[in-house]
């Protein structure tokens, strides 16, 4: 019966349709099927199978490898090594006591000079090596160059610029130099050298695997700088802006030769043993002042520091 009301319904005019919609809304009459039926709404017998959904859904994929024939590959968990830089320095260079050269007369004095001797001639091997992967390297321009290196990471490590101190010194010399400093102002300055750099070590060693060869040269740079450190607080820690010093370092550049765009970063800094030891950071306490009444203002030309009372220890 319902195919021909809507047959029937559909043949009428507009008019009169539009009069019936509005007499059924009037008297409340609801049909028991809709007019229209949306196609939407209707349900799908048929499904088609998405591509590829039996590869997808292989619970062990190990097995279809093998099956195939494929090596799987193993997991390894291990971490990660950069190399990009080396482990540390390899054969550090270890300078003469007072770096003074000594008579070879005496017995400390022959010795010394048989063991630059020696260092010389391994430094020359180096040197051949390093010139096979860098044409560009020459013992006559490179400390003027190191020098350069030198002076641009110290001067982004005082603005924090870590992009160009990234590019400038070695993952291992990164945080060696930024520890401690987070909260802390740093003034730093080169004012001249007393004496020109010269290269005084070269090693050229391989790590990881046979071929994967580092340069690394040692600089004797003999200069005048200023250094100044400042807490957070503003208060001097370290050093000072006006008094200049003369600093003596041996420093370490180093460059991954088989890379080719690699490029000579600051690796590190040779202390010797005979080195003076380092000032001490001055460290600033805040004194108690007096108790003030309400009414009271605080007078600090007539204000005498009092002085700590003798206590007597006993064991």
């Amino acid at each position: 019966m319902a195919a021909p009301v809507r047959r029937t319904l559909a043949a009428l005019p507009r008019a009169t349709f539009r009069s019936l919609q509005n007499a059924e809304a009037c008297l409340d009459v609801r049909h028991p099927l809709p007019f229209a039926l949306q196609v939407r709404t209707k349900k799908r017998h048929f499904v088609p199978p998405a591509v590829r959904v039996k590869g997808r859904t292989q619970r062990d994929p190990e097995a279809k490898a093998r099956a195939a024939g494929i090596v799987f590959r193993q997991q390894y968990m291990e971490r990660p090594i950069n190399i990009a830089c080396s482990a540390g320095i390899f054969d550090p260079y270890i300078p003469p006591e007072g770096d003074a050269r000594l008579s070879t007369l005496s017995k400390d004095g022959l010795k010394q000079r048989t063991e630059q001797i020696r260092q010389s001639a391994a430094s020359q091997l180096a040197i051949r090596k390093i010139k096979e992967h860098d044409p560009q390297f020459t013992t006559k321009d490179f400390p003027q160059r190191a020098q350069e290196i030198f002076i641009d990471a110290h001067n982004a490590l005082a603005q924090f610029d870590k992009e160009k101190l990234h590019s400038l010194v070695t993952e291992r010399c990164y945080p060696e130099m930024t520890r401690g400093n987070r909260y802390k102002t740093i003034r730093w300055r080169f004012l001249e050298s007393l004496e020109p750099p010269r290269l005084v070590h070269t090693r050229c060693p391989d790590m990881v695997t046979k071929g994967n060869l580092y340069g690394q040269v040692t600089l004797r740079m003999h200069s005048r700088q200023t250094l100044a450190i400042y807490d957070r607080f503003g208060r001097l820690m370290l050093g000072s802006e006006e008094e200049p010093k003369d600093v003596l370092e041996y420093l370490v550049i180093e460059r991954h030769l088989v890379n080719p765009y690699g490029r000579w970063r600051l690796h590190g800094k040779i202390v010797p043993a005979w080195a003076p030891s380092k000032d001490p950071v001055i460290k600033t306490v805040m004194i108690p002042g007096p108790e003030l009444k309400p009414w009271e203002e605080f007078d600090a030309l007539h204000y005498e520091i009092p002085k700590p009372k003798a206590v007597q220890w006993s064991k």
